[in-house]
């Protein structure tokens, strides 16, 4: 009986394939009741035809889903949630920076009712010192100014139960933060160290635009910052025009303004004309949002869906249709 499913994102890791079906095999012959759910996110290398060709051969369950095309990894882990099997569910980047040993402490910590969130925390990495800064940076105001509950190093893969799988696939929501979500629902977290390894195979594809885009996300999902910062641009605009205004009427006074009437014109021009424009822009921000979510697109869609074993539901070869 399937028990244990570890999630695994994929996207261009084609050199990556052979060590991570080396080390899920490792990691089934341990884990009692262990599944894979493999999700390739749309990925443009080869990574769907040499996973659906090795998938009869593999001495474990597992299942393949390929999106229809690319949703970002937060997705593709939904979808996987989703397709999961088991009791206790696990997630694992494809490029093996994070070792497949702390998974395993996942299941065993769930397994033992410990916690029902076990998060994995970088105790260190041994990446190129640019990539480590800007992660360190990221993180840093990730934990500043979007949840102060995460850790320091950040938080890159997780394991839960039954419960908070539940509770995360419940929260129907698009360009949302999925870490964020983690903090969101609550339940007893745990936190794991682990030393992060060096990538030694491909690049990265979470490049410094797709963080920036990610924290913009976070930021409008679970911070009031925006209008806080807006509201507090307002009050000191408006004690700075008063300041202005004051300084004009003197100088008008005393007869320094040669052109009557030009200085506060301007001053009113440019003051009103930025605060609109920023007022406008995350005004345009949220409403974007909640129109992408009154519009009810799902966050991913399934287009192949293959398994290599026969449990009802999950025949080997079936397509389409899975929508969270």
């Amino acid at each position: 009986m399937i028990d244990c499913s570890l999630i695994v994102p994929i996207y261009r890791n084609e050199e990556n394939l052979p060590d991570l079906l080396e080390a899920l095999s490792a990691m089934a012959a341990r884990v009692p009741g262990f599944e894979a759910v493999l999700v390739v996110d749309a990925s443009p290398d080869n990574c769907e035809a040499l996973l659906r060709a090795a998938l009869p051969n593999l001495g474990f369950p597992a299942q393949l889903l390929a999106l229809s095309r690319n949703f970002g990894a937060f997705a593709a882990i939904r979808e996987g949630l989703t397709a999961a099997r088991g009791r206790y569910f696990a997630v694992m980047a494809a490029d093996l920076q994070e070792p497949p040993e702390l998974a395993e402490r996942f299941f065993a910590t769930l397994r033992a009712d410990e916690a029902d969130l076990c998060l994995g925390v970088r105790a260190s990495r041994q990446d190129p010192g640019l990539s480590r800064f800007l992660s360190q940076t990221y993180w840093r105001l990730y934990k500043r100014f979007v949840i102060r509950e995460v850790p320091a190093g950040g938080v890159d893969i997780f394991g839960c139960n039954e419960a908070v799988r539940t509770a995360l696939l419940a929260l129907d929501e698009r360009s949302g933060s999925l870490i964020g979500q983690l903090f969101w629902v609550g339940f007893r977290r745990l936190e794991i160290p682990y030393d992060r390894r060096a990538r030694t195979k491909g690049t990265s594809a979470w490049v410094f635009a797709k963080r920036v885009r990610y924290f913009v996300d976070s930021v409008f999902a679970f911070s009031d910052l925006p209008i806080t910062m807006l509201v507090g641009i307002g009050a000191v605009g408006g004690g700075l025009s008063v300041v202005g205004a004051v300084v004009v009427l003197l100088a008008w006074l005393f007869r320094d303004i040669p052109v009557e009437g030009y200085v506060p014109i301007m001053i009113a021009v440019l003051f009103f004309g930025f605060m609109s424009l920023l007022s406008l822009g995350i005004i345009g921000i949220y409403v974007w949002r909640i129109s992408e979510n009154v519009r009810g697109r799902p966050n991913a869609i399934v287009a192949r869906h293959a398994a290599n074993d026969a449990t009802p539901g999950h025949i080997a070869g079936t397509t389409g249709g899975n929508r969270t």
